[in-house]
């Protein structure tokens, strides 16, 4: 004596088993959906840590040369500072007797110039002390208050 389990027909089985998966698909459709605004997000959330972290270390350095430059030779101050992955290159660009502090960040659009203004002329103790900067970690930076007869400027050296 052979018992039907099920006394659905067939047709309602197949019905049963698609509704499933379109509501498979649709599930997978949101989720997918969802991870990819995510990652979107997340990529300029990170950009925008680096951007913090470079403006911040730009700041201490201007801010503190300043302060080394108005006190005048022999004055001389060391900072530490954090610059994140993705700094190309720091430049000085002096005019006027003005100095520029200038990034160049890689973000996940591209590449980033930014330039902080100093109200002094910063100049590097010797070659490549910026490209040695410009690694990405925990930096100690001296500042040192230099003139001649004719100027004064303050100098950038790896602590």
């Amino acid at each position: 004596m052979h018992k039907k389990i099920n006394n659905l027909p067939k047709s309602k089985h197949s019905q049963i088993s698609f509704e499933y998966l379109i509501i498979m698909g649709f599930v997978t459709f949101v989720i997918i959906g969802v991870l990819a605004i995510a990652l979107f997000y997340s990529g300029g959330i990170r950009d925008r840590i680096k951007v913090t972290q470079m403006a911040n270390c730009a700041n201490k350095i201007i801010s503190s040369a300043e302060s080394v430059f108005y006190s005048g030779y022999p004055s001389k101050a060391t900072i530490t500072c954090y610059l994140p992955e993705g700094i190309q290159d720091i430049l000085i660009d002096t005019f006027n007797y003005k100095s520029d502090l200038v990034f160049v960040l890689q973000s996940s659009t591209g590449k980033t110039t930014t330039s902080f203004a100093s109200n002094i002329e910063l100049r590097e103790k010797s070659p490549n002390v910026l490209d040695d900067l410009a690694t990405p970690g925990s930096k100690k930076i001296v500042l040192e208050a230099m003139e001649d007869l004719t100027d004064t400027w303050v100098y950038i050296n790896k602590g």
